[in-house]
């Protein structure tokens, strides 16, 4: 028996995005409002004949139906009302379903709320410690969302996957007549020179820039001493200046950014977004990931593209009717700051503070780089991934410029790992104990936990005279 379909919010937002009343909506597929207005509040399902309505009516790709935004904004409310220093309600799960399918405006605010409260509060603490060091400033702390952190959002709603710019990418790649594998960069460069009269060099010394570009000579200097697959990348991001200027201001402008920040930081992630689409075309790009069962190593291989290129492409095949796995990509520093999230998955990324020190990311540093460990993990809802990490490490251009390591993680739900070589071996399916992880120390509810860094911020720590376990402390509920 297949499942009913529930999907109220995403009628509400396409009669939203046509401008029509319940009324007008209704006569328009065909029904009575009462009907309309009992699917959008969730009291009917949206059946098969209602959905053709919608697709002939108003041309919506059936897949919205079908994406997991709902159950990753609850996820992140969940996240937001286990902080119980703001708060002292018992809110289940079904509340917040119900608040973010009937109420996705105020779900929104309450989101913006919590950002700035917890800005403010970081805020608060390094202003103290300013104090401390340099007496008191006359300028206070602002409530204003972190500019990185919009841009974040902005990627982790779309399922990290831009039409726009991935089609556009797509065909400007045929057009260009990229190889599938080596010896991008003179097609690159010839292009670029036939194109806009652009001439590429490249120079040996380093001056402190990857790629320069002079508007009045007409003359693009990369630096010689990056692999080449980093040099395509540079080359792909200028072109999407010189290209796809008006549709990355677009899609800017449709994401109404609250900062000229966000917006500059937004048009660099959409230049390196239509990069990495350009050198590895949606349709091929697929095909060949699916051919070698996801293998980056080959897959970086093959087509001359970083380790990092290669996992961040796999986490925007998202594409409506032609989607890849759902993965989730991170890049780590080694103190622990998270570079890049991406996720198409239900994995939980911590919005707030680290994550958990379980998850095999944080192990890829212990490896040599580019070496892939697997990892099959259980997250708090029960939900297993199965997750791989590595290290990768930048290229350094002199004795005086330190070492960039970063660590690499992606992952998909566990009933993908037949599609994944990297499950091989792991004999998945009689895994009884996978490795308990949580999104990070402050809102898991694992107690007993060994690897834990303070208790979680609902419970209250108290130690027991005259025993001590791993954990110095038990806790109670507030």
């Amino acid at each position: 028996m297949s499942k009913k379909l529930y999907s109220g919010h995403t009628l509400r937002q396409i009669r939203s995005d046509n401008g029509l009343s319940q009324v007008d909506f209704a006569k328009k597929i065909g029904l009575s409002t009462a009907y309309v207005n009992q699917m959008e509040n969730n009291n009917r399902p949206v059946t098969a004949s209602v959905l053709l309505s919608i697709n002939r009516m108003f041309g919506v790709d059936l897949a919205a139906f079908e994406k997991n935004d709902l159950d990753r904004v609850v996820q992140d409310l969940q996240e937001i009302f286990a902080d119980t220093q703001f708060h002292s309600a018992s809110i289940s799960k079904l509340e917040l379903h119900e608040l973010v399918t009937r109420a996705p405006g105020i779900t929104k605010a309450i989101m913006d709320l919590y950002g700035s409260l917890r800005t403010f509060q970081d805020r608060d603490v390094v202003e103290d410690e300013l104090v401390q060091l340099n007496g008191p400033s006359e300028e206070g702390p602002s409530l204003k969302k972190s500019a990185y952190d919009e841009v974040r959002d902005f990627f982790h709603y779309r399922d990290n996957y831009i039409d726009s710019l991935d089609r556009a990418a797509e065909h400007l790649s045929i057009e260009i007549g990229l190889p599938a594998g080596i010896s991008k960069f003179d097609c690159l460069t010839e292009w670029l020179k036939n194109r806009f009269g652009i001439t590429v060099e490249q120079r040996r010394e380093y001056e402190g820039k990857l790629i320069q570009q002079d508007s009045f000579s007409g003359k693009i200097t990369i630096y010689s001493g990056v692999p080449e697959s980093t040099k395509n990348f540079l080359l792909g991001s200028v072109i999407a200046e010189l290209c796809m200027k008006d549709l990355i201001s677009e899609e800017i402008y449709r994401a109404n950014f609250k900062s000229k920040s966000a917006e500059s930081i937004a048009r660099l992630a959409l230049r390196n977004y239509f990069a990495g689409a350009l050198l590895l075309p949606y349709d091929d790009f697929l095909r060949a990931a699916a051919k070698c069962r996801h293998d980056i190593q080959l897959l970086s291989n093959q087509m001359d593209a970083s380790i990092e290129t290669v996992c961040h492409r796999l986490s925007t095949l998202q594409r409506p009717g032609a989607n890849g796995l759902p993965f989730y990509f991170v890049k780590i520093d080694r103190a622990g700051n998270v570079v890049k999230r991406h996720s198409a998955t239900r994995f939980q990324f911590a919005r707030f503070g680290g994550s958990c020190p379980r998850w095999n990311v944080h192990q890829a540093f212990e490896q040599n780089s580019n070496k892939f460990t697997s990892q099959v993990a259980q997250m708090p809802d029960g939900v297993q991934y199965l997750c791989i990490a590595t290290s990768v490490t930048k290229h350094t251009p002199d004795y005086r410029t330190g070492e960039r390591r970063y660590a690499l993680g992606i992952g998909c739900e566990v009933k993908y790992a037949d599609a994944i070589v990297y499950a091989d071996g792991l004999a998945v399916d009689e895994i009884s104990s996978p490795e308990p992880i949580g999104v990070n120390c402050r809102i898991c509810p694992r107690d007993n936990c060994d690897q834990r860094a303070f208790p979680a911020i609902d419970k209250e720590p108290f130690i027991e005279p005259g025993q001590r376990g791993i954990v110095p402390y038990t806790v109670k509920p507030f």
